[in-house]
């Protein structure tokens, strides 16, 4: 879950460290960029008019046996979306369907610690730092051999897909985010900031303790289902909405997963040394060069900064999109068609 950027300070950087990165890199901002607002059309698919991806697969890849949806031509252009905390891949049921209709063949793995996908070795660390889950993708990309692929992402997922970006450029075509560029560090979450913005981060603290990390393991449902209110709160989705979800929370390394990233993020828990380059490297809140589309609700509960503050992170051709009608920060599931008109236009642009 935008971190920089969230209810959660699951929008890692927060406001005021994607302020200071979109700053430092004012130099390198897209002579392309534009700004404009959409409101949702429902067009031929109304929000919430899938409910199945039908028959998952999984496939072996790096640390993983990773749950998947493949939906569409399987020679189509290749979109991997990827999801957030505490949403699953749910989040882009009608979004696929959209795709897949247009002829993009649309992948959507469950991250680890969520839904079907397992640890290979029980020996391997439940670890949640944002280099690891980006590995995931391209671990991912390796097995189902795509060489290639369009990466959205909103929450969690957005930070991921910008890491991809940001990283590995070869293997991404095209970019969409929800709430922007969301890549951040440890040492930029020490920054402190104003009691207000704290308040809105509470659960980052309350996982920082052995008693937080018992209590969402007892009221995992409970939990997410807060959040998701927090976050949207103009979003009316009905209990088997959010149960299709919830059922990915079962996942036996949820908990510790989810845990690990926010302690992760204050420096409270150590990452894995084998990761340590790439967290430099993204530790300097790299530029995004490949084409992008940035998304943001109007509705967005979770804490977010102004378009502005990102606009110079991305370097390519970029636009920035206010979707209206009261969408909240689960934005590819309350605004299906808006997100699906970003990756399909993003995909132009490649």
């Amino acid at each position: 879950m935008t971190e920089q950027i969230d209810l959660h300070r699951r929008h890692f950087l927060g406001v005021a460290v994607t302020t200071v990165a979109a700053a430092q890199f004012a130099m390198t901002g897209s002579a392309n960029a534009q700004s404009s607002i959409t409101k949702p059309d429902a067009g031929t698919i109304e929000p919430q008019a899938n409910t199945s991806f039908g028959p998952l697969k999984q496939v072996q890849a790096g640390d993983l046996d990773i749950g998947y949806a493949d939906v569409g031509p399987g020679k189509g252009s290749v979109v991997i979306l990827l999801h957030g905390w505490p949403y699953d891949i749910h989040t882009y049921v009608d979004v696929a369907a959209i795709l897949a209709s247009k002829g993009f063949r649309v992948v959507v793995p469950y991250l680890r610690g969520y839904g079907t996908t397992r640890f290979l070795s029980n020996k391997t660390p439940r670890n949640g730092q944002q280099a690891v889950v980006a590995i995931d993708v391209i671990a991912l990309m390796d097995a189902l051999q795509i060489d290639k692929a369009i990466v959205g992402g909103c929450d969690w997922g957005a930070r991921t897909a910008n890491i991809v970006a940001a990283l590995w450029p070869e293997r991404c075509k095209a970019l969409v985010s929800v709430s922007g560029y969301l890549i951040g560090s440890q040492e930029a979450n020490k920054m402190a900031l104003p009691p207000k913005a704290e308040l809105q981060w509470w659960y980052q603290y309350y996982f920082a303790t052995e008693r937080g990390r018992a209590g969402y393991g007892k009221h995992t449902r409970d939990f997410a289902k807060l959040i998701w209110q927090l976050a949207s709160p103009q979003w009316n989705f009905d209990n088997a909405t959010f149960e299709r979800s919830a059922t990915a929370f079962d996942n036996p390394d949820h908990v510790d997963i989810v845990v690990h990233n926010y302690r992760w993020r204050l420096g409270l828990a150590e990452g894995e040394p084998q990761y340590d380059e790439l967290e430099l490297r993204l530790a300097k809140a790299p530029v995004i060069a490949v084409p992008t589309i940035t998304l943001e609700g109007d509705a967005n509960g979770a804490p977010h900064p102004d378009p502005s503050a990102y606009a110079k992170m991305f370097s390519g051709k970029y636009e920035h999109r206010l979707i209206t009608g009261g969408i909240g920060h689960n934005l590819p599931q309350e605004a299906p068609k808006a997100f699906a008109d970003a990756i399909i236009q993003v995909a132009s642009l490649a």
